[in-house]
């Protein structure tokens, strides 16, 4: 039970270790914003309480280190600079790795966790630098007359509270963070040796506390605990009576037993003479707000589950309706009509819960954009648009690689050094953008860069050099920005630790391909370089139109198709040089009998006018039948390399039927043919 437990705080400490990411990223341009310094602390603060309590020891401890130093910067003791904005960045990797290994036991890592550590501690404790505790104190003299108040924090742990992995000295430790604070401790109930368990808390504690931080801050501090101990918190006064020489007689009694401390007993020596209402005098206890569950984590495995059984669904429902058809039974047709629109709903929901936004995969990549220019010594912006536009997780999962090797390209290749950009007459920062929208059923994804783009006549002689073309030939623009994606092109005469190897756009094209997806290059030299993705918003069931081919049923997405033609046999004598002109409208068409070599058949026919890129093909059938929930279902290892269909289905009666790609179908059997 507890590795479940365990794995829980490992999902949502990731997502924490997200978010301060990319807090990190908008301090470092805005190193004044507090309210991203409250995010930052926030987080770390969460890391460090959930490491103590699910035995993620070493996390809790390096944390509560790094915490510290924020602690100082959100209370103005410490200024935000590149070094420690850094420094935090090379905090984030351990973290991760602790979250990966749990605690370290491998020598090297923890020299290299000691040295991290000690680079941490140097940010609050420097040479000629106040520590921690004499800043407290000199602070406390200064403020009696501020806007600070000082509270009673009773705190009595349950006896099980270390069985959970808390450590109740880093609570106190983090109210002394808050502010000027004064510790009694009872440990009137600890037993007799031979009744002494060692594992349960016997001590209790008194906390006076003066801070300038509201009350909800102390009651952040225990937010893991809640359930594990008995708090009270109760206002004293406003300002800071820890000075006055009243309180040490009260404190010392109370540690030798004599004497309770209260809150009545502490405001007869407030050196503040004000009238509090009684009520709020009296004590406060800490609550769990009410709140409304607006999401929940739901395991991903679930999801796929989910999708799968809705697809089973989606097929048997086909099945159904078929036989409502064949059976003429109207009540039965009627009835396989709601189960049709309950079942496309529960599709159409199932599909919407396994979509994320593209955003949450982003982080990594500003974070290489960072690491790489200033490794390179280049100055780049990293700009986003559409973050929030959701894709299918598993489409999702196929895109990291594909980004990373685009982004490392546009870093590494396009943009210019500051000085060759001022040459050119360019701003010395380069800016990389990384834009995503809808466009019909698909999501199309742009990584544009600034830089210094492709020279055509360039990529064309490196190519020839490489024996990847033959001398002579004459291709277009188009043709000769895809030799980039040709497995061992590269235009770095340089290996080196970010590219050069030849291994990039090649990985960006076959795993684009492996999620149906289409890739293209465009560019200018001296203006930039943009890399176009076309991305299908699902992988698994899709709104097809059923048509046949000599005998063999096929399918077509429908949200690709624009028009559909009847073709009758006259009008098919206006085909010329496989173009036609249909109501006033002229396009090219594909014979689909040619494609999948079938011998020519006389008789009507069908034009599915579907669209590619920005313009539109007509692909030619033999009959449409209709439209229908399709379930894609993918190609075993043996096919999945074929170029035409990108799946298969089961119809209702149980026969087959292939799913046609048609951007593969128009881009490998008209573009090519075209232009041999």
């Amino acid at each position: 039970m507890i590795d479940k437990f365990r794995a829980k705080f490992v999902e949502e400490s990731l997502d924490n270790v997200h978010d301060l990411e990319e807090a990190l990223l908008l301090l470092e341009n805005d190193k004044g914003d507090k309210e991203i310094i409250e995010r930052i602390f926030r987080a770390m603060h969460s890391l460090k309480g959930g490491g103590a309590m699910f035995g993620f020891n070493d996390l809790s401890e390096f944390t509560h280190h790094l915490e510290t130093v924020f602690d100082w910067v959100r209370n103005g003791k410490l200024s935000v600079t590149d070094d420690l904005i850094s420094l935090t960045f090379n905090a984030i990797d351990q973290i991760k790795h602790f979250l990966d290994v749990g605690d370290l036991t491998d020598s090297e890592d923890k020299k290299e966790l000691a040295a991290l550590t000690t680079r941490v501690q140097q940010f609050v404790n420097s040479p000629g630098e106040k520590t921690v505790e004499e800043t407290v104190i000199e602070t406390a003299d200064e403020v009696e007359d501020d806007d600070s108040k000082t509270f009673l924090i009773k705190i009595k742990p349950h006896s099980n509270i270390l069985q959970n992995g808390t450590n109740p000295l880093f609570l106190l430790d983090d109210l002394h963070a808050l502010g000027e604070a004064i510790v009694v401790s009872y440990d009137y109930n600890v037993p007799e040796i031979e009744d002494l368990n060692p594992e349960d808390c016997f001590v209790a504690w008194d906390v006076i506390l003066n801070t300038t931080e509201p009350e909800n801050e102390i009651q952040d501090v225990f937010i893991f605990v809640e359930d594990e101990c008995d708090l009270v918190v109760t206002e004293i006064s406003k300002g800071n009576i820890l000075r006055r020489p009243e309180l040490e007689d009260f404190v010392e009694r109370a540690q030798a037993g004599e004497e309770e401390l209260t809150g009545e007993l502490l405001k007869s020596v407030s050196w503040v003479q004000e009238k509090q209402d009684i009520e709020q005098a009296e004590k406060k206890k800490v609550q769990l707000k009410e709140h409304k569950i607006s999401s929940i984590r739901v395991s991903s495995t679930k999801i796929d589950e989910l999708v799968n059984l809705v697809s089973e669904l989606v097929t048997i429902q086909a099945q159904l309706n078929l036989h409502a058809e064949n059976s003429g039974d109207a009540h039965l047709m009627g009835l396989s009509e709601n189960i049709q629109k309950l079942t496309r709903q529960l599709r159409d929901n199932a599909f919407e819960i396994s979509l994320i936004p593209i955003q949450n995969d982003l982080m990594r990549f500003q974070r290489l954009v960072r690491d790489l220019s200033k490794e390179l010594n280049k100055d780049i912006d990293f700009i986003i648009e559409g973050g929030d536009i959701e894709l299918d997780k598993n489409i999702i999962e196929h895109l990291t690689d594909p980004l990373l090797h685009m982004i490392r390209n546009c870093v590494d290749h396009g943009i210019e050094l500051p000085n060759e950009r001022i040459k050119k007459g360019k701003s010395p920062k380069g800016t990389i953008i990384f834009k995503a929208y809808y466009e019909g059923a698909s999501v199309i994804i742009k990584v544009i860069d600034d830089g210094k783009g492709i020279d055509p006549e360039y990529i064309l002689k490196k190519a020839i050099s490489k024996g990847l073309v033959d001398d002579g030939i004459e291709l277009t623009e188009k043709e000769i920005f895809d030799l980039v994606f040709m497995s061992g092109f590269s235009t770095k005469d340089k290996v080196s630790d970010i590219s050069g190897r030849g291994v990039g756009m090649d990985v960006v094209k076959r795993k684009i391909g492996e999620i149906r997806g289409e890739v293209s290059i465009t560019s200018e030299p001296d203006k930039g370089t943009t890399v176009t993705l076309e991305l299908p918003l699902t992988l698994s069931i899709i709104d097809g139109l059923l048509v046949t081919v000599a005998e063999t049923q096929y399918v077509i997405p429908i949200s690709l198709i624009e028009k559909i033609f009847p073709l009758e046999v006259a009008e098919q004598k206006l085909i010329f040089n496989n173009v036609i002109t249909l109501n006033g409208e002229q396009f090219p068409i594909i014979d689909m009998r040619n494609i999948f070599n079938e011998p020519v058949r006389e008789g009507k026919k069908h034009i599915i006018q579907v669209k590619f890129e920005n313009k539109k093909i007509g692909l030619v059938v033999d009959e449409v039948i209709g439209e229908f929930q399709t379930v894609v279902k993918p190609f075993g290892r043996l096919l999945k390399d074929q170029e035409v269909i990108s799946g298969a289905s089961i119809m209702g009666d149980g026969t087959i039927s292939m799913v046609i790609d048609t951007n593969r179908l128009i881009h490998y059997h008209w573009v090519q043919k075209l232009h041999k």
